[in-house]
């Protein structure tokens, strides 16, 4: 079988998998354009690619011998896995655990930078303008005895409240379904969505990502929030209104954010490029050797599990 790889991937991965392949690799971290994977995915049977790439209709449509598409990463809503299934072409994800620890850090890391101005504070220090401690200077905010607010209590929201309450936060949350057991055992507090959104100091959001949730995030979630809170997006971009939290931010209806997603990545806002209390990390949630390792050993077997014919264990179409 011909496979296909759009990206840079750990040797490990790539020298197993060249063991079962016939590989056509692009070995960089600048990705392909739509109309190059359309012309390089002629003639391949399968196709290995991160969920940066958007793999469309038209893509599979010029893709004849194409029978399977493996995402490298657990999302997949980058491609049309519906549209391929009508083509008989298998759709996989790549879940990690590690994945879901490693988002969770970096979504704590970036609490942790925005409460106390510390990406501000190095450009500040950068530009020659700290001249010694005074008593005064660049006050930021501690987190004990502050309110986290979680939307989506999946595996990284879980392990978000863990670290917070061990920080000695307030965690509440609100997700589709009820953690009961998960709430009495690290005291944290279900509450309605609104209610989430209007009682927290830090709003992060950790959902997965379906049409219906694009823009869940927007005006009217920014007029209810406090002026004092922070936003945090380590989920998708299109749940957060980016044009209405600039203005938010620029209002000073809420303090600031911190993304690690983008509504249109990797193009950001123009307006939130220049917000020193708005800090922009470029999607790195599970950018770990762990996570990204547990992922590309997942892909490499949904593939040679199709390639010996059997059903891939992460098959979601």
């Amino acid at each position: 079988m011909k496979l296909l790889i759009t990206s840079k991937i750990p040797k490990e991965i790539l020298e197993d998998l060249e063991n079962h392949f016939e590989i056509t690799i692009h070995d960089s971290e600048v990705p392909l354009t739509h109309d190059e994977i359309k012309e390089k995915i002629v003639g391949h049977d399968a196709l290995l690619c991160p969920l940066s790439d958007k793999i469309d209709k038209d893509i599979i449509d010029a893709a004849k011998d194409l029978k399977i598409i493996a995402n490298y990463g657990a999302g997949f809503d980058n491609i049309d896995a519906e549209y391929a299934a009508t083509k008989n072409i298998v759709v996989t994800n790549a879940p990690a655990p590690s994945s879901a620890i490693s988002t969770a850090e970096l979504a704590f890391a970036l609490m942790i930078s925005a409460a106390r101005n510390i990406v501000s504070g190095d450009k500040l220090l950068r530009q020659g303008e700290f001249y010694g401690w005074r008593p005064t200077f660049y006050l930021g905010s501690e987190l004990y005895g502050k309110t986290l607010g979680i939307i989506g209590l999946g595996n990284i929201g879980k392990n978000l409240a863990k670290r917070a309450k061990a920080f000695g936060m307030n965690v509440i949350y609100y997700s589709r379904t009820r953690k009961d057991d998960f709430e009495k055992e690290y005291d944290i507090e279900y509450k309605d969505k609104d209610s989430v959104i209007k009682d927290s100091d830090f709003l992060s959001l950790h959902t997965a990502y379906v049409p219906e949730l694009h823009h869940m995030i927007s005006t009217k979630e920014f007029e209810m929030m406090k002026e004092s809170a922070i936003l945090i997006n380590a989920s998708r971009g299109p749940v957060v209104d980016e044009e209405a939290l600039a203005e938010a931010v620029i209002q000073k209806k809420i303090a600031g954010a911190a993304l690690d997603v983008y509504e249109f990545e990797p193009k950001v806002n123009d307006k939130l490029l220049v917000l020193d209390n708005v800090i922009l990390s470029p999607h790195l949630g599970n950018a770990t050797y762990e996570a990204r390792m547990e992922m590309g050993e997942s892909a490499r077997d949904n593939l040679i599990e199709f390639k010996e014919n059997k059903t891939p264990k992460n098959k979601v179409n």
